[in-house]
């Protein structure tokens, strides 16, 4: 099975080619409305895991003691 992380670089670079493809070549309309509805969305999924579960150094020791500090 994939890890979170590799599947998230997938992701992001699957959904990138296909809102590239969107603006370079003239789909239908069906095919660049269903482009934005999903794949634009998932873009924004996959970069916000990649880059919010890097934790900072100092941070680190922190969230194995605490990992959750509430809200």
């Amino acid at each position: 099975m994939f890890n979170q992380k590799l599947s998230c670089i997938i992701l992001l670079i699957l959904s990138t080619l296909a809102i590239l493809a969107c603006l370079l070549v003239s789909f239908q309309d069906w095919i660049v409305y269903m482009v934005a509805i999903v794949a634009i969305p998932l873009w924004i999924l996959s970069l916000g895991f990649l880059t919010m579960a890097k934790p900072r150094s100092e941070d680190a020791e922190e969230r194995v003691k605490e990992p959750f500090t509430g809200y």
